[in-house]
């Protein structure tokens, strides 16, 4: 059996792989299939993420959310030998800084709030599998965030959609108990939805 580090480093080069038209079309594509799929309402609160090393780019999803009145947030790594994100309300002021894996954050910890309290949470990925499992960098940010999840049968907050590259695609990945499936991904080419779309 194939380790999750091999996995995960196969899957950062396909993902690495992706040439810049592929990208810039997926950029454009993700905002025509969110709202086609009325994911993007006034008033409702989205997560979204900075895009780093590779990663899908959420930002034209993101600034056409705020465009319509979406109201914003965007992750925040939490101190050393904790897991649950915070996210942060994006608004004016320069409260950007680098994080501890040199990524950019919106820093802000006024009107931050947990996972739980988002509406649809648009999520980075390594690789994505047929039945909605998502693999990330390993860090587990995302599974201790979003573990409330696997406690819900009926209400679920919030939807989780994964961005990623259909090169991204794989027939199965390794799971944990813990791991929590996505309700959809977006690529390229299309949504693929697994629960509720």
């Amino acid at each position: 059996m194939t380790s999750k580090t091999e996995i995960r480093r196969r899957l950062r080069r396909a993902r690495n792989a992706v040439p810049d038209h592929v990208r810039a079309h997926g950029a454009r594509r993700a905002v025509q299939l969110a709202l086609h799929l009325r994911w993007l309402h006034r008033k409702r609160r989205a997560g979204f993420y900075v895009p780093a090393k590779g990663e899908f780019d959420c930002l034209p999803l993101m600034n056409r959310a705020l465009w319509m009145g979406v109201v914003c947030y965007l992750p925040m790594v939490p101190p050393a030998r904790q897991k649950k994100l915070w996210f942060s309300r994006l608004g004016g002021g320069p409260h950007w800084a680098l994080n501890r894996y040199g990524i950019l954050e919106y820093v802000r910890h006024d009107g931050r709030i947990r996972a739980s309290e988002l509406d649809i949470l648009f999520i980075p990925l390594l690789g994505f599998d047929a039945r909605g499992y998502r693999m990330g960098m390993g860090g587990g940010y995302y599974d201790s965030s979003l573990a409330h999840l696997a406690r819900r049968r009926t209400w679920r907050r919030p939807r989780l959609v994964g961005l990623a590259f259909e090169a991204q695609g794989v027939d199965r990945l390794p799971t944990d108990p813990w791991d929590i499936p996505l309700d959809a991904v977006i690529t390229e080419r299309r949504c693929h939805c697994f629960k509720r779309c």
